[in-house]
């Protein structure tokens, strides 16, 4: 893999203020693959300099050329396509196939939705005797997590320049390959100097001097929560925008009138795509108790058909942390009918696709994100059971619901405090507000939804 031993900023590679660095770690068989810069406050005040400079002329750039910008860098990243799908793959362990249509096929996508938004968004309105125009917000800090490194980058910086803000992005330190070859793409692209920038480091240094930076105008982190509550009294402190993207514990509810087997099938795969880190994953579900044990039977056959084929978790801290989750659910009572704690390989950082049964609502399996390839199945006596059981959580970033009808699925959906809910399997929707409820964030991404994020509003009356 090549990595670069500098800092992206102001449109060129700098080195970096310090000489500290990260090495990146091949999850599949622990060998380290590259080293970064770990990125210090001064770094970050080199990039956010250049980006509060570079904000008034990409401000006052027409919206259809900065569409033409965001159309030529779709352009590179379909271009560059198996290059991030193997880069994601050796930094990520993602098999190469999910790599190639997920990690690098939606972003290219939501690229291209964002080049048309910008082209045709209303940026000026009437309102009665006003003219209300929408501008951008200003400098914006974007910290992003690992488990989707490119489209989670993309989901940001797509809409912020489409806004006409410009962007400081500190990318996770386990993935920070793909974000230089974002950065990379960028340039290709022909992005102007200082619109987008790129810091590679830690979030304690890095991460915390760019949501703190007196320049930074709005913060888009997507991340744990307990993170995200640290970012978030930062920013109040200094009134300051924020869009906070943050865990899950979705529910995927089954009623009773619904494909069983279809139901459990996809529920499973959602659950154990990506390893299971996947902040909106379906990781409980809901069966009525008439078809309780049936579920239970399909749920674990259908995982004992994934063994290792899903890829590892990103690194040792997490497979720990996951088969602690595991352990957990043994020792509170769940009926383990899949999986374990034990690692499918000798090597590498995988886990068992695990599934549990007999899961109560109050166990920590049930309430607290594990972020690996773990599905907890619980049964309800009645659908007001089944939405006391699915609201149940601190959480409410997604969720799904199965019914014969799809009217009585909506039904059902409009009751569930969650910001997006699939009905009988729905497809990804590029253009769909995606956010949460609760304790899941504040804000939404992609779609007029995520570009309206980096906007404020000014009205002039006559």
């Amino acid at each position: 893999m090549k990595a670069h031993d500098g800092m992206y900023i102001d449109g060129a590679w700098r080195p970096a203020a310090g000489t500290d660095t990260i090495e990146v770690v091949n999850p599949v068989d622990e060998q380290v693959i590259g080293r970064v810069p770990a990125g210090t406050a001064e770094d970050v005040d080199a990039a956010v300099h250049a980006a509060h400079a570079a904000f008034p002329a990409w401000a006052a750039t027409p919206t259809g050329e900065r569409a033409a910008k965001l159309s030529a860098l779709r352009d590179v990243l379909v271009a560059r396509k198996d290059e991030i799908a193997e880069t994601v793959t050796a930094e990520l362990g993602s098999p190469l196939a999910f790599s190639q249509t997920v990690h690098a096929g939606v972003p290219i996508l939501v690229a291209g939705s964002y080049a048309e938004l910008a082209a045709t968004y209303a940026f000026e309105e009437k309102v009665g005797n006003s003219t209300v125009y929408h501008e951008p917000v200003g400098v914006v800090g974007a910290i992003t997590p690992w488990n989707y490194p490119l489209h989670q980058i993309v989901a940001k910086v797509a809409p912020a320049l489409a806004a006409g803000c410009t962007v400081v992005l500190k990318p996770a330190e386990d993935t920070p390959l793909t974000a230089q070859l974002f950065a990379e793409a960028v340039a290709e692209a022909g992005v102007p100097a200082g619109v987008f920038n790129l810091v590679t480091g830690l979030g304690p240094v890095a991460g915390q001097a760019l949501a703190e930076h007196g320049d930074v105008d709005l913060v888009s982190f997507t991340g744990s929560t307990a993170v995200g509550r640290r970012i978030g009294a930062t920013a109040g402190g200094a009134v300051k925008r924020v869009a906070l993207e943050l865990g899950g514990k979705s529910a995927n509810v089954i009623l009773p009138s619904a494909d069983l087997a279809r139901a459990v099938g996809v529920g499973v795969a959602n659950v154990m795509s990506n390893s299971g880190q996947t902040c909106s994953a379906w990781t409980r579900m809901l069966v009525h108790t008439s078809r309780y044990e049936e579920a239970v039977e399909l749920a674990a056959a259908a995982a004992g058909k994934y063994g290792d084929r899903i890829g590892p978790v990103v690194n040792a801290k997490q497979r720990a942390r996951v088969r602690s989750y595991i352990d957990k659910g043994v020792s509170e009572g769940a009926r383990l009918v899949a999986g374990g704690p034990e690692s499918p390989r000798e090597r590498g950082y995988f886990v068992s696709p695990t599934v549990f049964a007999d899961v109560t609502p109050e166990m920590t399996i049930a309430q607290e994100e594990i972020f690996g390839p773990v599905l907890s199945i619980l049964r309800y006596e009645d659908e007001e059971d089944a939405l006391r059981i699915a609201n149940g959580t601190v959480y409410g970033l997604a969720g799904a619901v199965w019914a014969g009808e799809e009217a009585e699925a909506v039904a059902f959906a409009r009751r569930l405090d969650t910001g997006q809910v699939d009905i009988n399997g729905g497809q990804f929707n590029p253009l769909a507000p995606f956010g949460g409820y609760k304790q899941s964030g504040v804000g939404r991404e992609l779609g007029s939804h995520g570009l309206s994020e980096y906007l404020q509003t000014k009205s002039l009356q006559f």
